[in-house]
């Protein structure tokens, strides 16, 4: 097999995650992208490991390696992702990144409206 046809299945896959993380707005879609794009490098690891691996005998699968921490370091990231997520959407009622500004802030409870993001003391000390 040529090494073109998993280098342009990863690109795909790569592209398609980049999109879903910046044109989502659900946290969770947002992890899954990240997750998305990490499989394509996967992919793209063990392909060239496997096209490498012909030309010389003696070799230490080191993309093969570097997969492995990959998937370790993107259970860890799920992981501890969805429990902030999780974790913010108990204390906010929702997951969605737009309304999401800043987690030192309020609940959102002073704000002029719906999707504005300017709390009464911004509006105050702006037209001080």
């Amino acid at each position: 097999m040529h090494l073109a046809y998993p280098a342009v299945l990863s690109a795909l896959l790569f592209c398609t995650g980049l999109y879903g993380v910046l044109a989502r707005r659900n946290a969770i879609l947002v992890l899954m992208s990240v997750e998305l794009m990490l499989n394509a490098v996967n992919l793209n690891l063990v392909a060239f490991d496997v096209w490498l691996s012909r030309a010389a005998r003696d070799t230490l699968h080191s993309g093969q390696a570097l997969t492995l921490f990959t998937i370790a370091i993107a259970a860890a990231e799920i992981g501890i992702g969805l429990a902030i997520v999780l974790a913010v959407h108990r204390n906010r009622g929702t997951s969605d990144i737009d309304r999401l500004r800043d987690t030192a802030e309020g609940h959102g409870d002073d704000t002029d409206g719906p999707g504005t993001g300017t709390s009464a003391a911004e509006k105050a000390e702006a037209t001080a």
